[in-house]
């Protein structure tokens, strides 16, 4: 494991640091989680920079990793920077609006909170969008370094990835990400999914991890092209049945009802 740390300081150094400073954060989110009772939208206000923290130290560290093969140091670097500075703006804001109580995503409540809703948007937009970028360079340029069926998952991962980040403006669209009910019911332990109506984040979720999924099994399990495709197709449509069944308003896991004991 150290080895590991090792290499991917090595291959980005930038964005281990950052990634390692998001790890650090969500620790400490979660932390004052246990011990505030601060609440956004009926849910403890330190969950969503806590996932926001562990999400984007996740996506760092991935990059930094995937980012090595292409051997293009000036776009990298370019990208590198870019993203830290945008996501660091985001999870900034996320964080702030916690502290504060208040909505930091579908906030209309003055137009400075819009244009920051607004601004977010665009911030992460333009990482997606980079990142498909590095997709297509991954599709159209020599990577000697790696084998074939790895090359295929990290392509198939960033796609799948780039697809299920722009699903984020399904919910931006709507100013929620329950549908069928009003956000701020009842959800999972931590995650916060709705356990009674649709949820668009946990397709968001699904597909957005595709960028570690697939890789990961491309390298250690599947060791061929066609396993690789295969199991990015069933990876994708997994995700999109979740996404349908959102849109029906149906819940990931239905909340039990109580038994009725029928008296005769």
């Amino acid at each position: 494991m150290n080895n590991f740390f090792e290499i991917l300081k090595l291959r980005n150094e930038p964005l281990f640091y950052s990634g390692l400073v998001c790890f650090i954060c969500s620790a400490l989110f979660l932390l004052n989680s246990r011990f505030s009772h601060l609440r956004v939208n009926n849910v403890n206000a330190w969950h969503k920079p806590f996932k926001f923290a562990l999400s984007i130290g996740i996506f760092c560290w991935t990059m930094g990793w995937l980012l090595f093969y292409l051997q293009m140091s000036e776009q990298t670097t370019l990208y590198t920077w870019v993203s830290i500075a945008l996501l660091g703006f985001e999870l900034f804001y996320i964080t702030l609006r916690a502290a504060q109580g208040q909505l930091s995503h579908f906030n209309r409540s003055s137009p400075f909170n819009i244009a920051m809703f607004a601004a977010m948007g665009i911030a992460i937009s333009v990482v997606t969008l980079w990142t498909a970028y590095l997709g297509v360079l991954f599709c159209i340029r020599p990577v000697p370094l790696i084998p074939l069926h790895y090359l295929w998952g990290i392509r198939m991962g960033i796609f799948i990835f780039v697809v299920f980040a722009f699903e984020g403006g399904l919910m931006g669209s709507r100013m929620a990400h329950t549908i069928g009910g009003p956000d701020g019911d009842e959800g999972l332990p931590l995650l916060n999914w709705s356990k009674k109506f649709g949820d668009a984040r946990i397709a968001h979720f699904v597909g957005m991890h595709a960028l570690q999924v697939l890789p990961l099994l491309s390298f250690y399990v599947l060791h061929s092209v066609a396993a690789v495709l295969l199991v990015s197709a069933l990876y994708g449509l997994l995700a999109l049945l979740v996404l349908i069944q959102a849109l029906k308003g149906k819940p990931l896991i239905a909340e039990k009802l109580p038994k009725v004991v029928l008296q005769g």
